[in-house]
């Protein structure tokens, strides 16, 4: 099988324009892409720095309301200073301390229509 990266991730949101400005001011990805799809909808496409995956922000799945994706991990070299960093620009973690098991330590947040993410600094294997 040739499968050999995870390119895409649709996250689904209420608001694209409140997402986006989520999304790119307050964690800091790069839009890529946000252009007309259709007469009403959007292709509002986003990337963390210096990652290959992106993610776009939708709005047409009936079957993934907004807030409903969990668990999706965003990865750091260095998880305080990158906590400290995103708490400056708003971030609130469900955490007050750092998590920890064998694969790394890690807080999590949601988005503003409650998607859950991980912010994981990955354990040495």
């Amino acid at each position: 099988m040739a499968l050999t990266n995870l390119n895409l991730v649709s996250v689904p949101v209420s608001d694209q324009d409140r997402a986006k400005h989520f999304y790119a001011e307050v964690l800091g990805f790069t839009v890529l892409m946000d252009n007309p799809m259709g007469e009403d909808m959007r292709w509002v496409m986003l990337q963390p720095p210096g990652a290959s995956t992106k993610i776009t922000l939708v709005t047409w799945f009936p079957t993934m309301p907004a807030g409903s994706l969990k668990g999706s991990v965003l990865s750091c070299d260095d998880l305080e200073s990158t906590l400290r960093e995103l708490e400056q620009r708003g971030v609130v973690f469900h955490e007050q301390e750092i998590q920890q098991a064998p694969w790394g330590r890690w807080k999590s947040f949601d988005d503003p229509d409650g998607n859950g993410w991980i912010v994981q600094q990955n354990a040495a294997f």
